[in-house]
């Protein structure tokens, strides 16, 4: 059993990951990962309680990995906070079909961040 709540955070700008990283180590155990292949092969081993993932990286933007994630049985039910700069309500509503729990527009305020995923546990 784990002494802290595991947070992975998925994002390919290594400025944001090391942000949240230094934001959220302290609270949780945070696993930060640059792109979405790698959260996949993450999520076939380790089952995180809660995933921050980045809307816009290349590869495989955010969108077609919660659609990966959403297909993986032992992940289905893994709440998901979308990160994004992009405002566009086509953006929120895709992640929101995929059930994503919250959003966070970049750049985040760090209160925000914290009291968004705290919505989360609390909900658990």
């Amino acid at each position: 059993m784990r002494d802290k709540l595991q947070i992975l955070a998925v994002d390919d700008n290594s400025i944001s990951l090391a942000t949240i990283e230094q934001e959220l180590k302290g609270v949780y155990e945070v696993i930060p990962i640059n792109s979405g292949i790698r959260a996949l092969q993450y999520l076939q081993k380790e089952k995180p309680d809660l995933i921050l993932l980045d809307y816009q990286m290349a590869l495989m933007d955010g969108i077609e990995t919660l659609k990966a994630i959403r297909k993986m049985e032992d992940c289905r039910e893994i709440p998901v906070i979308m990160i994004t700069s992009n405002q566009e309500k086509e953006t929120v509503l895709e992640g929101s079909k995929l059930g994503i729990y919250d959003y966070v527009l970049k750049p985040f305020n760090t209160q925000d961040l914290h009291e968004r995923i705290d919505r989360v546990f609390k909900g658990k």
